[in-house]
Order: structure tokens, then C-alpha cells, then sequence
């Protein structure tokens, strides 16, 4: 399966991402849904702390489809969810 770059901003921050064509539209959604998490968090509670807001949206999306019944048609690349976790951490630690 051909392989794509592909740029995804996540809380104002942009990531690069290598994924398959096939899952192009499922991370732009997760970005998307990631996104809207972290605005209605920041609208409805006295949190400015992007790192407590992505924890919370994390927890929110988390427990959301937890009891789906997706199923994975294939393992995920966790290093390049691993590296793009990093530098977003890294991003956060900057400016704290």
C-alpha cells in the first residue's frame, strides 16, 4: 500500500505523519475530533494549560470509543505515534 505525507495540527501544533492512503481520512478526523475536544474543554473550563487540555480530551476520546467495536485491519506504527507524543510533549515542556 502506498505510503503518503501527510500534515496534522493538533492543538496549534502542526505534525508530520507518514501513513497509508487508506488511513489518511481516519487520522484528518482523529486531528479534527482531537481539535473540537480541546475548544469545547477550553470554552466550558477555567483550564489554559494546553498540556491539562489534551489530557483531558485524550481521557474524553478515550473512554468514547472504548466500548466500540471497531476492528483494527492492521497493527498501528506506534514509533511514529511515539514520536509524534515526543515532540508534542517536548512542545508543551517549552512552554511551560
Amino acid at each position: 500500500m502506498e505510503k503518503i505525507s501527510l500534515k496534522v495540527v493538533v492543538a496549534g501544533r502542526s505534525y508530520p505523519l507518514t501513513v497509508s492512503e487508506a488511513e489518511r481520512e481516519r487520522v484528518l478526523k482523529a486531528a479534527e475530533d482531537i481539535n473540537k475536544a480541546i475548544h469545547v474543554l477550553k470554552d466550558n473550563y477555567a483550564v489554559k494549560d494546553m498540556q491539562d487540555l489534551l489530557a483531558m480530551a485524550a481521557l474524553q476520546l478515550a473512554t468514547k470509543t472504548k466500548g466500540s467495536t471497531t476492528v483494527v485491519e492492521k497493527p498501528a506504527n506506534y514509533q511514529e505515534i511515539e514520536n509524534a507524543l515526543d515532540n508534542l510533549d517536548s512542545h508543551l515542556d517549552s512552554l511551560l
